[in-house]
């Protein structure tokens, strides 16, 4: 069965706009829980064309804190979906489109939830390549037009996709300085036959 179509679409200040009232959101419910609220993914870098879901990372000092993350995060309204394969990464998906629950019967535009421990490969590989796109704008621009002509070639395979943008993801994390090992690992985890 088919996903969803994969959509490319220009980049938008609203995605900021979105990102700063959920943190709001967030470090008000979870407080001393978590260290940090990061805006990753392409929808956090001005000027790159992205699919329009906004990426965050909910940052925890270590694993021990993550099962009063997880029922924070149940009673706001995201079910905990596990890893999905990818190591030091807990993934979310919201109940509704009013998840977060804040009071107001308003809704919230798609996102993506995630919460890493302080450290973990997740969130330097997210940190390291949104900072990277965001001082490169020629290598962002490239991105950008990577992942449109990859969203023509199967528009609804998302795993697909994933992978074939991962080399160009990697060749940028090994520019920064990130190990084979780490190389090797975040290589593997975006693959489609893992």
């Amino acid at each position: 069965m088919p996903g969803a179509r994969i959509v490319i679409e220009d980049y938008s200040p609203v995605w900021a706009s979105a990102f700063g009232q959920l943190k709001k959101i967030y470090l008000t419910h979870l407080g001393p829980l978590i260290i940090d609220v990061q805006h990753v993914g392409s929808t956090a870098v001005p000027g790159l064309a992205a699919k329009p879901i906004i990426d965050i990372d909910l940052v925890i000092r270590d694993s021990g804190v993550l099962e009063p993350v997880i029922r924070k995060l149940e009673w706001l309204g995201y079910d905990h979906q596990g890893d999905l394969g990818i190591t030091d990464r807990a993934s979310f998906r919201r109940r509704s489109v009013q998840v977060p629950y804040d009071g107001s019967s308003g809704t919230w535009p798609e996102h993506n939830l995630y919460v890493c421990p302080s450290g973990s490969i997740s969130l330097k590989n997210h940190i390291a390549l949104r900072d990277f796109l965001r001082n490169n704008p020629e290598k962002a621009r490239a991105y950008g037009e990577l992942k449109k002509a990859l969203a023509l070639e199967d528009p609804f395979n998302i795993n697909l996709y994933v992978e074939r943008k991962t080399p160009f993801i990697t060749a940028i994390l090994k520019d920064v300085g990130f190990n084979d090992q780490a190389i090797d690992s975040i290589t593997r985890e975006n693959n489609v036959n893992k």
